[in-house]
């Protein structure tokens, strides 16, 4: 394993507010890339959000991690001018900004490109840089309905139900890396970087991969299925007598046999008309109230015991109390400890884990304006006088 991370020498500079850009520069950060964060003097308003403890947000030691915090004012004339000083020193801009708003202030991609030939330049918002809808604002709650994802979510006839995360925003960043490192990999080639339009829409809306064929090819809208997912039985949480659920995948032609029999249905497990899938979703209503039966007379820990001694797919609904007492979760590096003003702190560690040069975390989210000497003084070369003047 070495200590050199895969983006080291890599600088970004991280533009924008909030979670879809910031969350591309934490994990940019992460895996080795010096990232400059380009804050308002008043700071990134997640700095307040939820948790708050000292002055800054818990969340934001997170969000926040191995990034450098820069304060310029993109408002003024000047504030702009050293923005674009900047990204002619970076090899990637990250922005999330409306559609429009860079270029108005002098900073688009043709502009930078001038100076700044090799300039990966990622953006993203909610309905993309082009088409009709691009001016429009792209919240994660509502591209995520946009996008296709809200509404297969949910118990059938009911409001669709929302993820208690920023589903979008988060999904949205992930391409956002993605498309920069696919772009790093075509710079080596050409020498040229390129600009990555990432869409919030688009970003949920890849998740989808099967439901734009079944409905072309066969005219099918699937539909919120609440707990199970459509054409694929038994896949369910059952509720158990010491009422926790539990989560089981049957749905193997092997497995079902094997997960009826534990269930004391070895008429089911032996039925010809439930040995394969299209059988099984025909009588899927029997073979949930089957499983539920039998798990109502067992705890959940003896469901999960017996189910993993049979070899069938089972787990806990888990909560962040239970994953940070569960020994794989630990066993897997899966928290990094912090320290904030002298108190540890746990954070996630981010994925994916690569075997020879991991991420990690070198510092938590640094005070705001942190970097400005060391980044406007030394990389940019301004005085002091200068620097006071911003």
């Amino acid at each position: 394993m070495s200590d050199q991370r895969p983006l080291e020498g890599l600088r970004v500079v991280e533009l924008g507010q909030l979670l879809a850009g910031p969350f591309t520069g934490t994990i940019l950060g992460y895996f080795g890339a010096e990232v400059i964060k380009v804050e308002p003097p008043s700071g990134d308003p997640v700095r307040q959000w939820r948790e708050v403890r000292d002055g800054t947000s818990l969340w934001y030691h997170s969000l926040g991690r191995n990034k450098k915090s820069v304060t310029l004012d993109l408002k003024s004339e000047r504030g702009r001018q050293v923005a674009f000083d900047l990204l002619c020193h970076a090899d990637v801009v990250i922005e999330n900004f409306r559609p429009g708003a860079m270029e108005s202030w002098g900073l688009g991609p043709d502009t930078v490109k001038e100076k700044n030939p090799g300039i990966i330049y990622a953006r993203i918002s909610g309905y993309g840089q082009t088409g009709p809808f691009s001016h429009k604002p792209g919240y994660a709650s509502v591209t995520e309905g946009y996008g296709g994802f809200r509404y297969i979510n949910g118990e059938p006839g009911a409001p669709p139900v929302r993820p208690n995360i920023s589903l979008g925003d988060t999904v949205a960043a992930i391409h956002a890396a993605l498309g920069v490192a696919l772009a790093i990999i075509q710079r080596t080639k050409s020498g040229e970087g390129q600009v990555i339009d990432v869409a919030l829409y688009e970003s949920v809306f890849n998740l989808l991969e099967g439901i734009v064929p079944e409905y072309d090819g066969a005219g099918v809208v699937r539909e919120p299925s609440g707990s199970t997912i459509t054409g694929i039985v038994p896949t369910n949480t059952y509720l158990c007598s010491d009422g926790k659920h539990v989560v089981i995948g049957g749905n193997g032609d092997s497995i079902f046999k094997r997960l009826m029999a534990e269930a004391g249905r070895q008429d089911m497990a032996d039925d010809p008309e439930l040995a394969h899938n299209p059988g099984r979703v025909i009588h899927q209503a029997k073979i949930d109230q089957a499983i539920s039966d039998w798990c109502a007379k067992h705890t959940s820990e003896e469901i999960i015991a017996t189910l993993e001694e049979a070899r069938v797919p089972v787990g806990p609904i888990y909560s962040v109390e239970d994953m940070m007492s569960d020994p794989h979760y630990n066993a897997r590096g899966m928290f990094e400890t912090v320290e904030i003003n002298g108190e540890p702190l746990k954070i996630p560690a981010i994925m994916p884990k690569l075997s020879s040069t991991p991420g990690k975390t070198i510092w938590p989210g640094a005070a705001i304006g942190e970097h400005n000497q060391e980044i406007l003084g030394g990389l940019l070369g301004m005085s002091d006088e200068e620097i006071a003047s911003l």
